[in-house]
């Protein structure tokens, strides 16, 4: 008897009825000898564009394994339009962060170099293994666009106008906002909208006054508590989410 179906896989090629898509030595070793699945059984696969399929493991052999799509479950869907632009954390902070903003539905993930960076260098290799495991886990069917660093200010300057920047901003008094966040971000309902959150220093005061006075950028306020980064990624994409993205 086949195994559960509720094992999902992203691959990177093309998905259709029929059409085999052989496995590479990691994910060979992530379904034989992690999961001890075997030859007949059966997974969830996708790829970002195709939808998800239910796929049969045919195996040749000892080192040979591919995967058969058999049957479309869900039609390829696409999340929030939300953008998420961070300061880069040390590396156990920034996997758990990235995968927090995948599961909370952001499509692009930009990382952003202000004055008070704890880090300047980014693993994109590692940000993307952890933005597929994060995807596959909680079941999206998209896997969020990755920019390389930038700084702020260059940032600032081929800023698509069209999309508002959420500035989220630890020196902001909440009452600041017009009856709070809520009513805020109610403003930007309709727009594609970028949130901003800096790193563990906060932003200089150079780079608050710019944001401030730049046209296009909100600034909201997250509470009267001064959050850790990554806690402030959370609680931001989720009072978005539940204001004008997927949740209302």
């Amino acid at each position: 008897m086949s195994k559960t179906l509720s094992i999902r896989l992203y691959v990177e090629r093309s998905l259709s009825a029929g059409q085999e898509v052989v496995c590479d030595k990691g994910q060979i070793n992530y379904l034989l000898n992690v999961l001890r699945l075997d030859d007949g059984d059966h997974i969830r696969v996708f790829n970002g564009i195709d939808g998800e399929w239910d796929a049969r493991l045919n195996r040749v052999g000892k080192r040979s394994l591919s995967l058969c799509p058999e049957a479309l479950l869900r039609a390829q869907t696409t999340g929030p339009d939300i953008q998420y632009l961070f300061a880069p954390l040390k590396r156990a902070r920034l996997d758990y962060m990235v995968q927090k903003a995948v599961e909370l539905g952001a499509a692009q993930l930009s990382p952003v170099l202000t004055h008070h960076c704890q880090v300047e260098r980014v693993n994109m290799e590692r940000m993307r293994a952890n933005a597929i495991e994060a995807a596959e886990q909680c079941g999206i069917l998209q896997i969020p666009k990755l920019d390389n660093p930038v700084k702020l200010l260059d940032l600032i300057n081929v800023w698509d106008e069209t999309r508002a920047l959420v500035f989220c901003d630890e020196k902001r008094d909440k009452q600041s906002d017009d009856c709070g966040p809520i009513a805020t971000l109610k403003t930007l309902e309709g727009q594609k909208i970028a949130v901003l959150i800096g790193p563990e220093g906060g932003f200089s005061q150079e780079e608050r006054d710019l944001l401030c006075a730049t046209r296009f950028v909100t600034p909201l306020s997250l509470g009267p508590r001064i959050m850790r980064a990554d806690t402030a990624a959370v609680a931001a994409l989720s009072l978005v989410n539940g204001v004008v993205g997927d949740w209302k």
